[in-house]
């Protein structure tokens, strides 16, 4: 049984990786160069800078993940008083596409940054997107600065967005803030961020604490890893969330905008997860809300990993609302639990532009653009599309290395949990401990949430699937 992580090394094993990435790039028409008309916009593009406040004295500062170029978001984050202020600064990226030019023509069609193990096919052509727009340090750059006032509980008390001139003084990156115990910028971004956690968790809210599957390419080879969420990436998404819920009320008081929504889960799902969970013995008092139950929960162990793969099930039916006049039935966003927008990622997707566009009318007390207003009921099935066919994608690339890692061992047995039992109890899936591989496994009476040990049956690269039984 294999007992070390297994790692596509050799030069044949890299050109077979590189070879089926090209395949997805082709089955899923990922988009390649940008039309000459795009690029030409892109390079002389530059949006004035009369009208902006100047912020270039707020020492901003942008945190994601390492490598990255493409860098929507700044801040900078004070406490005032028992609460804190949080000042966002967002890529202007609309400051740089003209309505209706080719630019924003390629970049309807594509809707996101796609993403791929070996190279990505940006949103907006590199030299903006990795550049002209991009928030990089010690550069002056347009942007949208949002400045959000939270008192002691979380709760918003003030807002305020308009276009800004800023200048980033630093990129961090996950990991090295991880590392960077003591930076002062770091410990109050965990002191916010831990008080809007709290403040979700009153509100009802709920983040699944799944480690997501990761394709990498390090120390020479190809591997697996999984990507589990760090402090400071929780903390980062917690003022992102913020600012996305200041957006939507602001949609909604000038009955106006593009929300992200979804519906609460069904009262029979969260039934049946009781069940799953007094099966899997998975403490629920008749008083804790699926979110307590949730938080509790430690994905490490096998009961609890399986638990939260059934939970998953419940964060169904998001989606892009779009509205002009009175609003939506459906406003709010079940896993944040409250009105939510998506504004902060202009760079990397396409309804973050005209959302912020929308905000910044509303603020102002000013028309919002007719480019921006005609376009919102066509952005969720653009939007809808774009992100199924990212999804699509990242799977195809996980389920390819997969196959790829295990078809020398096939006959091999592996320690794995079984997360998930088919209705008639004749399969199911299951997690290797490692490498960390989900799989279709055969085998009646699974035990759900325990560990057992597995055979491969099959890894085919051609079909990017892989197939256990359990071993006796």
């Amino acid at each position: 049984m294999p007992r070390r992580p297994l790692r596509l090394r050799t030069a044949e094993a890299d050109a077979e990786v590189r070879a089926g990435l090209d395949r997805i790039r082709a089955e899923f028409s990922v988009p390649g160069a940008f039309p000459p008309a795009a690029l030409a916009e892109a390079a002389a593009s530059a949006p004035p800078s009369n009208g902006r406040v100047d912020l270039r004295d707020v020492p901003f500062f942008t945190l994601d993940p390492p490598g990255s170029l493409d860098l929507d978001q700044a801040m900078h984050l004070e406490r005032r008083g028992s609460g804190h202020r949080v000042r966002y600064a967002i890529a202007d990226v609309a400051g740089f596409v003209r309505p209706g030019g080719a630019l924003d023509t390629e970049a309807r069609a594509r809707g996101v940054t796609l993403y791929l193990p070996d190279a990505s096919a940006p949103l907006h052509p590199r030299p903006l997107s990795e550049g002209s727009a991009s928030l990089l340090p010690g550069r002056e750059r347009p942007a949208v600065a949002w400045t959000i006032d939270i008192d002691d509980a979380g709760r918003i008390t003030g807002v305020d967005v308009r276009r800004a001139l800023v200048r980033s003084r630093d990129r961090l990156d996950y990991a090295t803030a991880r590392r960077g115990d003591g930076d002062p910028r770091i410990t109050l971004l965990g002191e916010i961020g831990e008080r809007l956690i709290a403040a979700e968790a009153a509100r009802g809210g709920v983040s699944l604490p799944l480690p997501e599957q990761e394709v990498v390419h390090a120390g020479g080879g190809w591997a697996l890893k999984l990507r589990g969420d760090l402090a400071t990436e929780a903390w980062n998404a917690q003022i992102s969330l913020l600012t996305g819920r200041a957006a939507a009320r602001l949609m909604l008081d000038g009955g106006v905008g593009l929300l992200r929504t979804m519906p609460p889960a069904p009262a029979e799902a969260v039934e049946r997860l009781r069940l799953a969970a007094r099966a899997l013995r998975v403490s629920w008092p008749g008083n804790a809300s699926y979110g307590d139950i949730v938080r509790a929960l430690d994905p490490a162990l096998p009961r609890h990993a399986a638990f939260l793969h059934d939970a998953a099930g419940l964060m169904r039916g998001a989606g892009y609302t779009a509205f002009d006049g009175a609003p939506p039935e459906q406003a709010a966003h079940a896993a944040v639990a409250a009105p939510y927008a998506h504004v902060t990622a202009p760079i990397r997707r396409l309804a973050d532009r005209y959302a912020t566009e929308v905000c910044l009318a509303l603020a102002a007390d000013r028309p919002v653009p007719g480019w921006a207003r005609e376009a919102l009921p066509l952005l969720p099935e653009a939007m809808q599309r774009a992100l199924r066919r990212g999804a699509d994608i990242d799977h195809a690339c996980v389920d390819l290395v997969e196959a790829l890692l295990l078809r020398d061992h096939v006959g091999d047995v592996f320690d794995a949990v079984v997360v998930d039992v088919n209705g008639d109890r004749t399969g199911g899936r299951v997690q290797l401990v490692a490498p960390p591989v989900f799989g279709r496994c055969d085998g009646e009476a699974l035990p759900l949430g325990e560990q057992v040990r597995v055979r491969l049956e099959e890894a085919d690269p051609a079909r990017r699937r892989v197939r256990f039984s359990r071993a006796s």
